[in-house]
């Protein structure tokens, strides 16, 4: 019997991801519905709620849902995810973040292994280099080479009996840095004060403080006198302190391990990346320590038997130490007949002919086919990964670069990588401002990406600002109106075409275009820079502008942050506002990390005649029943955790005799639990004048509204806070810093179209003041409004590096030379 072609299936009716009640965060009740196989962007102001609804709610809800489809045992293994709250989510399916986490802290993480390009290198070096030095662990900095034998008790016929065995592993890391490249000597005057004891506080390495545990187990590990000064130990007392392997000892009663200075230091300090670590051990480990390239490895991190293997002249690690762009011409080529020799060897740069044989010892031609040809399909994936490197516009990295180096729109985009060549479908992909670090040349591509992965088939799900990206969307959802306590619903849903005739802030500037400035500033000095050769610079010499507004730009790759952070940063009177993430925990909130908490504390000390500390949740003021946390975390082992609202406090963290102290008279009195539940706007006026004014207070919120930050709460925890929010925070911190140089890297991340003209008032004050400004930048907006701008490129990696043009917007828009300004000329409609 045959079925109607007319008749739909069942199965087909689900084509809605639904939405009904959500309220996390700033949340009101939020009820949308979606459709699947297509690509639908999430617009609205920074703090609108856009994350909240895409990630927190939907996006999290699928990750739980696939969580516990895994055995009990597993999900103790995994992360635990809470519900989101919501009422009804409807027709999810597997949820892949793309999110802009900066990939990997540890100093063995590089683009080559956060990838599969790494492990797939290795397996080909393993089968077709020549000599053959062993499996591909061999050519692994992370593998160790070791060796070793003894007696091993085994079974035979029936009894126990002892042989000798003996085994190696060959790996391929360097045995003088241990594969990371770098070796380090310790400035042991940064370590200790040697004229003190360890009682005495000689320590000076941070969190080794005498009332510590380090402190604590130093001065009672009986290898050395605690109560003398350093300088008057004896040798084998100081290799001890410096250099002791790891002993068991015991302390106070409590069995604690010793270990000498540095290698602990190595082990704490030494194991993650620098980016990564805490300001003050930052500090400290620029002060202590001075790190070289390895003399051994030349900076390779592998063996030399590691590099003696090559195909067609090249080892491994010179094949990772490439720009993609050409280790993807050279495998394309590893991938075709061996035609003429000649021309292969030029091709491939291994010498003449008798060298290339000799190298990949294949003999003739046909034997070398059939020794690549067994690698055929390694090659192509090879290929294939590495083509989209290039097409995704990363193609200007290289395999050994750290990955804790890359931007949040570099490691994106890395991410993006895998899942480019995925043979899944009807998969929601969550992406959060993939445009982040894009140079308008690239947006296009990036946007073809989406397209592409819309087309196989999945549901695509973009939290933009760019209006490049929101008019590809097939489906629109703009959040709004305002941020914080005045967004949190739904303005509006539907198609690009609705939202311009909407009349919401996002329909209104959505068509917003710059125009070129006319009264230019005239700079009043100029920042040197003498032969720049940081990374992909080719010996730059650029004259920086100062007293005036310069945006300093160019596509992905071009140069910019290495001209920038290699050459300005670090001089006298610069300040640097980059995209590093702010560290803090869930204890951490604006008033914390601006230090405005501060002189508000000292405020309600004085006024009601008790010490400040009452008035820190972290410290003497705290509700016994929650330590200051608001929150009680409970722990279900399998299951996810559950935060529930301490009910001794109510969520205000403060022990309820703090809270009958106030700040003020009459109807305008608060508390500071109060105080904290205030926004940024609200507290400036409270700070500002009348009895409650605090001067130290005030141009702390001052600056927070500056940067538009009005609508966060002071007490708002730090982890709740958005990409754009943190950076603007950030902003606000290091604009209260002495400084005539200001470095801004990409302020409009996360900006919404209609703040970015607050940002250029911003900009405009600054400089107005006194001050100079360099801008890192991409957006249009930003660099129509500059005094200078200088160009770099005109490509990206080995094809950048240079300067390829300096002077004003309107030049730049009138010779149309540049990427750049090709498309601000068509920005502007110049």
């Amino acid at each position: 019997m045959s079925t109607s072609s007319s008749t739909s299936h069942a199965a087909d009716t689900h084509d809605l991801i639904r939405v009904h009640g959500a309220r996390e965060n700033n949340l009101c009740d939020v009820s949308v519905e979606i459709p699947k196989r297509r690509l639908t962007v999430f617009t609205g102001v920074s703090g609108s709620g856009k994350s909240s609804l895409v990630f927190a709610t939907i996006a999290a809800e699928s990750q739980r849902m696939i969580n516990e489809t895994y055995s009990t045992f597993v999900q103790g293994f995994m992360p635990t995810l809470a519900w989101p709250d919501v009422d009804l989510l409807d027709g999810l399916t597997t949820a892949i973040i793309v999110d802009q986490e900066r990939m990997g802290g540890d100093v063995r993480s590089t683009v080559g292994t956060a990838t599969d390009v790494g492990a797939l290198l290795r397996i080909l070096f393993s089968r077709v280099g020549q000599p053959h030095v062993g499996s591909a662990k061999a050519f692994s900095f992370n593998v160790a080479s070791i060796s070793g034998s003894g007696a091993v008790t085994v079974e035979k016929h029936g009894r126990q009996v002892k042989e000798r065995r003996d085994f190696e592993i060959v790996g391929g890391a360097c045995p003088r840095c241990e594969g990371r490249g770098a070796v380090s000597d310790f400035d042991l005057t940064a370590l200790f004060d040697e004229t003190k004891s360890i009682v005495e506080g000689a320590l000076t390495i941070p969190n080794y403080s005498v009332d510590g545990w380090y402190g604590r187990i130093f001065a009672g590990s009986g290898f050395f006198p605690g109560d003398k000064p350093i300088n008057t130990f004896t040798k084998p007392q100081m290799d001890a302190l410096l250099h002791k392997e790891p002993t068991r000892i015991k302390v106070d009663g409590i069995n604690v391990t010793f270990e000498g200075l540095i290698p602990r230091i190595q082990k704490s300090f030494l194991s993650k990346d620098r980016e990564a670590m805490q300001p003050h051990i930052r500090a400290f480990v620029d002060r202590a320590i001075v790190f070289r390239t390895c003399p051994d490895c030349e900076g390779t991190r592998l063996s030399e038997l590691a590099r003696s293997s090559r195909i067609d002249g090249v080892n491994i690690a010179e094949a990772c130490a490439m720009q993609i762009s050409d280790l993807a011409g050279w495998i394309r080529e590893l991938d075709e007949p061996s035609g003429d020799g000649a021309q292969r060897s030029s091709t491939l740069g291994a010498g003449d002919g008798a060298q290339r044989s000799s190298t990949l010892g294949a003999g003739d031609g046909a034997q070398r086919s059939s020794a690549v040809s067994g690698v055929s399909p390694l090659l192509a994936s090879l290929r294939e990964t590495l083509d989209s490197f290039v097409e995704i516009g990363l193609g200007y990295l290289s395999l050994d670069r750290p990955s804790g180096s890359l931007s949040g729109g570099e490691a994106q985009r890395t991410k993006m990588i895998r899942h480019l060549g995925s043979s899944l479908t009807d998969v929601t992909y969550v992406f959060d401002e993939p445009t982040i670090g894009l140079h308008p040349h690239d947006i296009t591509r990036m946007n073809d990406l989406l397209l592409r992965l819309r087309d196989k088939g999945n549901t695509v799900l973009v939290v933009e600002h760019k209006p490049e990206t929101i008019v590809i969307g097939d489906h629109v959802v703009d959040l709004g109106p305002g941020a914080g306590s005045d967004g949190g619903q739904v303005v509006y849903e539907g198609t690009v075409e609705g939202l311009r005739a909407s009349g919401t802030r996002t329909g209104r500037h959505l068509d917003d275009r710059a125009s070129l400035k006319v009264d230019l500033r005239t700079p009043t000095g100029a920042l040197e820079v003498r032969g720049a050769s940081s990374h992909n610079l080719r010996d730059v010499d650029v004259d920086i502008p100062l007293g005036v507004l310069t945006v300093v730009t160019g596509v992905a790759g071009s140069g910019k942050s290495s001209l920038i952070h290699g050459s300005v940063a670090g001089r006298d009177g610069v300040v640097v506002v980059d995209q590093g993430a702010i560290k803090g925990s869930r204890r951490s909130n604006p008033a914390t990390y601006t230090g405005l908490l501060e002189p508000i504390r000292k405020a309600f000390a004085k006024a009601n005649g008790v010490k400040p500390a009452l008035f820190s949740a972290n410290s003497a003021g705290a509700c016994p029943n929650c330590n200051g946390a608001g929150v009680i975390y409970t722990d279900l082992a399998m299951m996810a955790g559950v935060a529930t609202t301490c009910e001794v406090c109510e969520g205000r963290r403060f022990d309820s005799s703090v809270l009958e102290y106030r700040l003020g008279t009459g109807d305008e009195a608060r508390d500071i639990s109060e105080v904290l539940a205030m926004s940024v706007a609200e507290a400036e006026k409270f700070f500002g004048a009348g009895d409650t004014r605090v001067p130290a207070a005030h141009r702390i919120l001052e600056r927070l509204a500056d940067v538009g930050l009005g609508y966060v709460k002071l007490g708002q925890p730090l982890t709740t806070l958005s990409g754009g929010e943190r950076q603007r925070l950030k902003l606000a911190v290091n604009m209260g810093e002495s400084g005539g140089i200001y470095v801004l890297d990409e302020p409009t991340t996360g900006l919404h179209l209609a703040d970015v003209e607050q940002l250029l008032a911003l900009l405009d004050r600054l400089v107005d003041g006194g001050k100079s400004v360099i801008v890192i930048e991409h957006h249009q907006a930003v660099m129509a409004h500059a005094d200078r701008i200088i160009d770099l490129g005109p490509g990206a990696g080995h094809d950048g590096g240079r300067v390829v043009f300096e002077g004003t917007p309107a030049e730049l828009v009138a010779s149309r030379a540049t990427l750049t300004g090709e498309h601000l000329a068509a920005y502007v409609g110049g």
